[in-house]
């Protein structure tokens, strides 16, 4: 191992002796002189880069852990992006901002492209058939640089530790994040330009002021709300938006730092093993992107003063190594690469994490994969002419890559839609589901028909409408949840569903019955707050208190919620909902029917997935209703109450005491602890009778 040679030349990152700035009687440096500070390949840097998505690949592959790579990452891109602005603002060249943005997407979106593209045919190939929906409209959101906000509002754990469920995309959050930043970056130097067009005087008080707003302000959001709703958090730009600040503050810093050798020698390898040391010696779930992101970005930031120490000790020598630099150049395409590989291996083998062994194969197959496309696909495109000679031209290659991407998913959706529609088209036959469990029900369609649900991302059931009118809440958090079925027109009963996803999931068996008996229906649900005091918090108490205000005003006929709550894979922890007994008087109190729903089970496993990798023969796919759910319904306790009516639909979804992932042709389950909606409406027959009965118990 042979590394470049000291160069005692090169003895600090700030400015050398030939860039040593005139002398000014108000002590400000020459604008030829500021450019010249800001000038320089930093092969230090770009070796950076190498170290940071290698801690990437390893931490993922072999520690299923968090190093800060990614946060890095941001940082270098900002820092690089800082540098390069600077030069033209103080060169008093033109910024070109049309220009920038066109060419650094025309530099981005090719490799990018060929990798959704991949990854595209390796979903089509090896996921579970309920994924592909979600995964293809996640490698859409990727190439139009939105994955970091799809991944948010789905509420994506980034730590599972099961990286087999994982998204094959998920990791272009943050490259969505940093194309965001790259469009708004910009308008930041736009402002410097302009005033020192202005007075003449030099950009960088005005951009420090900028940034070091900017990271104090996102800082602060970021502390905030990693604590309040940290999975949202890690994917919010507004709470990376500091990370960037940071970069763009030590790039205006760095060219005026001085420090001596044996400090820049220490900095170097003292901002290394701190920055391995992240996700060694501190477990960040739940943490990032917070304060403890510091840790990872002010250790590469000690690396970045450190530059080109001079001394044959420095860490800078290592990074500098042309191997390693070439590593840095292959850094984007090692990024892009490794995730899809690891989560398709996890999938085909069916395992949570990979082994020693086939994370080695892994990391390897990756670094080689990742070589190859730097060498024929980003280098070569990178340094294609042709694009660079006319602004359409780059718009044009923008284009091709999006559109491509865009139309493999449109056409891969279409031919998803023809098929689902014929699959429905014979679904009264071919897909009964809890049909079959009637009584002298003969099945006549085909017992080797597809199951259905073909795709799990409409399968969450809803009311179509706002709440409005005489069914509109006064208090404006109940009417941000509140929803009604299209108005009906002097209906028999108004019936409000009130609870949280538990209750949600049976108003797929709900709604047929209502639209055929002519009930107005009312659905108040917030995530996450059954109707009681269950394990509340205080935005739970606080929406219950509004909702028992609302029903007063409402004066519904019926009040459809569950009535008990299971727990995971524990049937003897069933119990009645904590504090619904004291709601149900009050509201039997007022004319009230309370009609009770028992929970659904709660697994620890998704039978879907389990029948999609294992078949639905297999038993472990399977669990017995005992080992889930108390052997009488806990909600009898409540029968005392008149106006309580309890409804038990376990018949229905464990029959003969087996709780199964498919039943009549369709999935049972939509993931762990909930029903797909078109097992909950074929359950719609069977429940009518005892539905009608109990909402009108208390005419």
């Amino acid at each position: 191992m042979r590394f470049p040679p000291r160069s005692p030349s090169v003895t600090s990152p700030g400015p050398t002796a030939s860039h040593a700035p005139s002398a000014r009687a108000d002590g400000v440096a020459p604008a030829a002189d500021r450019v010249a500070r800001f000038s320089g390949f930093r092969p230090e840097v770009q070796g950076l880069r190498a170290v940071a998505v290698l801690l990437v690949v390893l931490y993922h592959v072999f520690m299923g852990r968090v190093p800060g790579g990614v946060d890095i990452f941001l940082f270098i891109s900002s820092f690089f992006m800082t540098m390069s602005f600077v030069r033209k603002i103080e060169g008093g060249r033109p910024l070109g901002l049309g220009r920038y943005w066109l060419h650094t997407f025309k530099r981005l979106l090719p490799l990018a492209a060929v990798v959704v593209l991949a990854t595209f045919l390796l979903v089509w190939r090896f996921y579970p058939v309920q994924d592909v929906a979600d995964f293809r409209s996640q490698g859409i959101a990727s190439i139009l640089y939105a994955e970091n906000w799809a991944l948010a509002f789905n509420a994506v754990d980034y730590y599972a530790a099961d990286h087999s469920s994982a998204s094959p995309f998920q990791h272009f959050w943050s490259l969505s994040v940093q194309g965001q930043v790259f469009l708004v970056w910009p308008l930041v130097f736009t402002l410097a330009w302009l005033v020192k067009r202005r007075t003449g005087r030099s950009s960088l008080p005005v951009l420090a002021a900028c940034f070091g707003t900017v990271f104090a302000v996102s800082l602060t959001f970021s502390v905030i709300t990693t604590h309040t709703q940290q999975a949202f958090a890690y994917f919010d730009t507004r709470a990376r938006l500091w990370e960037f600040a940071l970069g763009s503050l030590v790039a205006l810093a760095i060219p005026y730092l001085r420090l001596p050798r044996a400090l820049r020698v220490v900095l170097g390898w003292g901002g290394f093993v701190s920055m391995v040391s992240v996700g060694i010696l501190v477990d960040v779930q739940g943490a990032f992107p917070g304060w403890i992101a510091l840790w990872p970005l002010l250790s590469a930031a000690a690396i970045i003063v450190a530059g080109q120490s001079g001394s044959r000790w420095g860490f800078d020598r290592f990074l500098s190594w042309a191997p390693v630099v070439r590593m840095g150049d292959a850094a984007y395409a090692l990024y892009l690469v490794h995730w899809p590989l690891l989560i398709t291996y996890l999938v085909i083998r069916e395992r949570p994490v990979a082994g020693p062994r086939s994370g080695v194969l892994i990391v390897v197959v990756s670094v080689l994969l990742a070589l190859v496309l730097t060498r024929l696909v980003e280098t070569p495109l990178k340094r294609w002419a042709w694009p660079e000679a006319r602004t359409w031209r780059l718009a044009l290659v923008i284009a091709v890559c999006m559109g491509t991407v865009l139309a493999t998913a449109g056409v891969w959706t279409a031919v998803e839609r023809h098929r689902e529609a014929q699959l429905e088209a014979r679904a009264e036959l071919d897909n009964p589901g809890a049909r079959v469990l009637e009584p002298g029900y003969e099945f006549t369609g085909n017992p080797d028909a597809p199951t259905l649900p073909a795709t799990m991302s409409d399968q969450w059931v809803g009311l179509p409408d706002a709440c409005r009118g005489e069914y509109k809440s006064k208090n404006s958090t109940v009417q941000g949840f509140c929803r009604q079925s299209e108005e009906v027109e002097n209906p028999t009963k108004v019936v409000a569903v009130v609870g949280n996803s538990h209750m949600e999931q049976y108003m797929g068996a709900v709604i047929p019955v209502a639209e055929e008996e002519n009930w107005q229906l009312v659905s108040v649900l917030q995530p996450g707050c059954g109707l009681g005091v269950e394990g509340q918090s205080e935005t739970c108490r606080k929406g219950n208190r509004a909702v028992m205000e609302y029903l007063q005003d409402l004066d519904p006929d019926a009040v459809l919620t569950t009535s008990t709550r299971a727990e995971r894979m524990a049937g003897d922890a069933e119990h009645v909902v904590n504090g619904l007994e004291d709601i149900t008087r009050q509201l039997s109190d007022d004319g009230v029917t309370v009609v009770g729903f028992r929970d659904n089970p709660r697994l620890d496993f998704d039978p879907t997935r389990c029948v999609a990798e294992k078949g639905r023969e297999d038993p472990s796919c399977t669990v017995s209703r005992d080992a889930v759910l108390k052997e009488e319904n806990p909600a009898a306790a409540l029968d005392g109450i008149q106006g309580f009516v309890g409804l038990d639909p376990t018949p229905l979804i464990c029959p003969q005491g087996r709780c199964a992932p498919v039943i009549g042709n369709v999935s049972v389950w939509l993931d762990s602890h909930h029903l797909t909606a078109d097992y909950a409406r074929s359950m719609a027959p069977l429940l009518r009778d005892r539905l009608v009965r109990a909402v009108e118990s208390g005419t």
